[in-house]
């Protein structure tokens, strides 16, 4: 009976993890909040997953030997490299945006604005124009902030500091479409995803609401390799870059940071709550 029992139930969850375009599949748990994840890819051919745990104040490493502590004492809610290999990290804790080159050494990017304190950085996306990154206020860090506004910044690459966008709600996930000439955040209070063209500066213009999120509330997003949204709310949302519905990814816990990994950049890797999942899509995207 209670081979029958384990038979039943893991066909039960492959058919909720599974659909005809894409299947889910557990990759690590464990973790006290899944936060973010970046992929790691050098010239060399050195490739590894970067997990960061939220309230664990730990980022682990998964590579092909299986998964190590990357840093401790970091309380990242958003994570992205560069092309020189170096790590950007949202330390909401903290407050403050930092880089870690590929020696180790961390340094502080950005942490204030005007001479107030930012609110708590949490999503974050770098290209050759620079680094932008969101700056929200969620539980009591509502109470304690000095800045009157939510807050989409700017830093160029010769470390200017600029703000993109004052906001009236709350940013969250925020991504680059993959020319750069598109600058995408989600507003987690509004359930939108909003979006900015740039020029070669790196200023934004024509501020528009791009979609809007059906079921529950947005968090995390990222633009795929083909120019889709990817946006982690109640599941995965996934949207064209005009802003059409394109599909769903129905998770088993709730998603909040993606990212697109492997040689190819074809498998997306999601931190949700407890576990980290990789999903494989079985037709083109």
């Amino acid at each position: 009976m209670w081979r029958a029992l384990l038979i039943f139930f893991t066909a039960l969850f492959a058919s909720a993890q599974q659909s005809g375009d894409y299947s889910v599949e557990k990759l690590l748990g464990g973790f006290q909040y899944a936060s973010a994840v970046a992929w790691h890819q050098e010239r060399s051919g050195e490739n590894f997953l970067l997990i960061a745990d939220l309230p664990g104040g730990k980022i682990t490493r998964v590579d092909s030997k299986g998964p190590s502590v990357f840093t401790e004492g970091v309380h990242a809610s958003g994570l992205a490299q560069d092309s020189d290999g170096r790590i950007y990290i949202c330390d909401p804790h903290k407050r403050q945006v930092t880089r870690t080159d590929k020696k180790g050494r961390a340094e502080v990017l950005a942490e204030s604005f005007e001479g107030r304190k930012f609110n708590g950085p949490d999503g974050i996306v770098v290209s050759k124009s620079g680094v932008w990154f969101t700056d929200p206020a969620f539980a009591s860090a509502d109470k304690q902030k000095e800045l009157s506004f939510y807050g989409v910044y700017h830093l160029n690459s010769k470390g200017e500091l600029s703000l993109t966008a004052r906001m009236a709600g709350r940013p969250n996930g925020i991504a680059l479409s993959p020319d750069s000439k598109v600058l995408y955040v989600v507003d987690s209070d509004s359930r939108t995803v909003l979006a900015w063209d740039l020029d070669k500066s790196g200023a934004a213009s024509n501020q528009r609401v791009l979609a809007r999120i059906q079921q529950g509330v947005p968090t995390g997003m990222l633009a795929g390799p083909d120019g889709k949204l990817y946006v982690a709310a109640s599941g995965v949302e996934i949207f064209t870059p005009q802003g059409q519905e394109a599909g769903r990814i129905e998770m088993s816990e709730k998603p909040a940071g993606l990212t697109f990994g492997d040689s190819d950049q074809g498998t997306l890797y999601i931190a949700a709550r407890t576990s980290v999942y990789r999903v494989k899509f079985r037709a083109v995207r």
